[in-house]
């Protein structure tokens, strides 16, 4: 009898430790819609994506061919995918997307619906395929594929005819993404056409629903997405508003009027689809013997403009007509790769104190200011849905010098911050150990994924304070960075 009084007994104390527990736990906030699919957070948090326009173009020195080029001056001597995908991976890149098809319509996969391909070239004596070796290349080391997949061509002679290159166009989707290449994770569509090209209605609908039919786990590219839009440049830089909602409604692909609508997104947006920037590392998208990379500060500065503005970088490497990445871009990928972990690999935060105005459910409700101080962006900083004035504030044990500033939302739940300060505690350098506090050392409007603020010149600071000035209902914060860099012009600790 004792044994089963005193079992009883520990089932009820179990029981009341777990209503207890319940009745203790603090709610999350509700999500603001709309929010990133797993697909479109994966994608984010990629942050850089490789681009590698190679074709016919690259043999004939164009960016934009003619469709009238012979396959036989495709021909590159030491074509080497294994040589793209190591390169993309040892650069810190987990995405490579191949141009499958650009505008001339030439094929870099033996198409049965053209002879307008490899097939037809003296490459591997029209047995080569490039597609398949650049997946493979891409697959042994780790890396996701995309696919770019021009809608104008100017080879094929059905283009014009709406019916005829509509079902021409799916049947090369069909063949790209039934599964014979793998799980595909990106398809890039543009509307790109020329002026003087014929009158073309592209079924995009049709062919987005093709796409979501044979790769379930994919993102489609397009001015108009549905899952990632174009940023409206291509010089890599977003707006300094950076929204990724926007409505779906009013974009329309091939559309020029909308460039600034794209560039920034829409605070009242019903559809999230963040903005990708693409942009070469050389002047022109193909492989040109007379061009050479950017200078390493130049793709700095297109970092912050991208990725440190709520978007993710595609960044073109085209491969030369030898089939391989010169080795100048080599060179300066690795040196833009040394240069981000320069920069953030070192988060001076580390041993702050953090504190917020309010936290949502008091001091044991698991949305502490002290959780920005990790990089897990699924715990946050919530400030009491009451909290009118939202800040939270780093105070250091000693003084610490920055010029980069991070800030990211936890986009699992939308994207709030309307609008953003950062004060910094400074030290008096005239004074030992004197302070002046609230001086503004930056500040913007949206943050999104992550919003970079790269200063004018180097900040010591015993404290840090981010308010929020406006946001879309409660305001979250899921980490807090402080860099240096020391790349800025002029830069010194």
């Amino acid at each position: 009898m004792s044994i089963l009084w005193f079992s009883l007994v520990l089932v009820l104390s179990v029981l009341l430790d777990l209503v207890l527990a319940r009745r203790n736990s603090v709610l999350p906030p509700l999500p603001l819609l709309p929010v990133p699919s797993a697909a479109q957070l994966k994608w984010q948090q990629r942050e850089l994506i490789m681009f590698f326009h190679f074709g016919m173009n690259t043999f004939t020195d164009s960016e934009w061919g003619t469709g009238h080029e012979s396959p036989k001056l495709f021909n590159p001597s030491s074509l080497d995918a294994n040589q793209w995908a190591q390169v993309a991976a040892d650069a810190g890149f987990s995405l490579v997307i191949l141009t499958a098809k650009h505008h001339d319509g030439f094929c870099l996969w033996p198409s049965k619906y053209t002879d307008h391909s490899v097939k037809s070239s003296p490459w591997k004596n029209g047995c080569g395929d490039v597609v398949r070796e650049f997946v493979d290349a891409a697959q042994a080391r780790g890396l996701d594929v995309g696919l770019y997949l021009s809608p104008w061509d100017r080879h094929e002679k059905n283009y014009g005819l709406e019916l005829g290159y509509n079902e021409y166009y799916m049947g090369q989707l069909q063949e790209l993404l039934n599964g014979q290449y793998g799980r595909i994770s990106e398809v890039w569509f543009d509307g790109a056409k020329g002026n003087n090209a014929k009158n073309m209605t592209y079924y995009f609908d049709d062919w987005f629903s093709m796409v979501n039919q044979m790769q379930g786990f994919i993102n489609i590219f397009s001015d108009a997405g549905p899952d990632i839009r174009w940023v409206g440049g291509e010089t890599g830089t977003a707006g300094i508003t950076s929204w990724s909602p926007i409505n779906r409604t009013s974009l329309k692909i091939g559309d020029g009027s909308i460039i600034g609508y794209l560039n920034t997104g829409d605070q009242n947006g019903r559809d999230w689809i963040p903005p990708e920037c693409d942009v070469s590392i050389r002047n022109g998208w193909f492989w040109h013997r007379n061009e050479t990379a950017k200078p390493l500060d130049e793709l700095l500065e297109i970092y912050y403009t991208s990725v440190g503005r709520n978007c993710v970088l595609l960044l073109n490497v085209p491969p030369n007509s030898d089939g391989l990445i010169s080795k100048t871009d080599i060179d300066r990928l690795m040196g833009f790769r040394s240069a981000l972990a320069t920069i953030f690999l070192v988060n001076l935060i580390k041993g702050a104190v953090a504190k917020g105005s309010s936290q949502r459910g008091g001091k044991n409700g698991g949305f502490s200011a002290g959780n920005v101080l990790n990089n897990d962006l699924q715990s946050y900083w919530s400030p009491a849905n009451s909290d009118e004035n939202p800040w939270i504030e780093l105070r250091f044990s000693k003084p610490v010098k920055f010029n980069v500033v991070r800030v990211q939302e936890p986009i699992t739940l939308g994207q709030r911050i309307v609008r953003h300060e950062v004060y910094a505690e400074l030290t008096d350098a005239g004074t030992e150990g004197a302070r002046h506090s609230g001086t503004m050392v930056a500040n913007g409007t949206t943050v999104g994924y992550k919003r970079l603020h790269r200063l004018g010149s180097v900040v010591e600071a015993c404290a840090v304070r981010i308010h929020v000035a406006k946001a879309k209902r409660l305001p979250l914060i899921a980490s807090i960075g402080l860099h240096f860099d020391p790349y800025s012009k002029g830069q010194k600790l």
